[in-house]
């Protein structure tokens, strides 16, 4: 098993607007990952409000995946990734990733600055022991890997449209295209719930090499909670599966 599949994974999990309407903060969602019918791992993705350089109001989106006992005897992986977000414009100041994965370590930082559509790229070297740093320019509304979930789950669509979302991370820009395919019924920890099917599509080779195609679950409503992502891949194919959700809104059909 490799790690980075793990974390497009979360990635998939995780894809303007100044009040998120179906999302509240202090939302948690904890994934089982499943390696055909064997658990492998577990993700959890929590929203929170924060504050930025001290006086601006945001909110942070983190996400964290482990393997269990038994994977860590083969591949051990604790991976830690963060996006802090401007609470009003809802575009990214801070994506920061952790990976540990096996011997392999990557630390990656992103210092987005949207009004002067320009990013600060960091990239940590374990050999020299010190940050490379790297000025690149960015589009207009360029999200990061985590907050572009959060804005797709804030958009308005139905099945055959498709959505184009700006992705700057690792050093590139990315346009990510989100397709709705169908409305599919699925058992959940809510029961049975009607989701929208979408999968996102790398426009250009950007955050990760695509292996295979990656289908996620998103409740078919206001707050389009994903509910389950599926990934094919050349080894076989990996799931994540929702079990666990903590403070979600009053109004939520459970």
């Amino acid at each position: 098993m490799k790690g980075k599949i793990l974390i497009l994974l979360m990635a998939s999990i995780c894809f303007s607007l100044i009040h998120l309407q179906g999302v509240e903060p202090g939302e948690s969602l904890t994934f089982t990952i499943k390696y055909g019918v064997i658990k492998a791992a577990e993700a959890k993705m929590e929203f929170t409000e924060t504050t930025y350089k001290d006086s601006i109001l945001c909110y942070q989106i983190r996400t964290t995946t482990r393997t269990n006992s038994f994977f860590d005897n083969f591949f051990r992986v604790r991976d830690k990734i963060t996006s802090i977000i401007d609470k009003e414009k809802f575009l990214p100041y801070k994506f920061e990733k952790k990976l540990r994965e096996g011997k392999y370590r990557q630390h990656r930082i992103h210092l987005y600055y949207p009004d002067l559509n320009l990013t600060y790229y960091l990239k940590y070297s374990n050999k020299k022991k010190e940050f490379k740093e790297i000025r690149m320019d960015i589009p207009d509304n360029t999200q990061d890997m985590l907050s572009s979930f959060f804005w797709v789950r804030d958009q308005d669509f139905q099945v055959r449209d498709s959505l184009l979302v700006n992705v700057t991370v690792d050093g590139r820009n990315t346009v990510t295209k989100v397709i709705c395919h169908r409305i599919e019924t699925i058992k959940s920890i809510f029961g049975k719930k009607e989701c929208l099917v979408i999968e996102p599509i790398m426009q250009t080779e950007g955050v990760f090499k695509q292996t295979g195609r990656v289908l996620i679950w998103l409740t078919n409503d206001e707050f389009k909670i994903p509910l389950k992502l599926e990934s094919k891949i050349i080894f076989g194919k990996f799931k994540a599966i929702l079990k666990k959700a903590k403070n979600l809104p009053e109004n939520f059909d459970r």
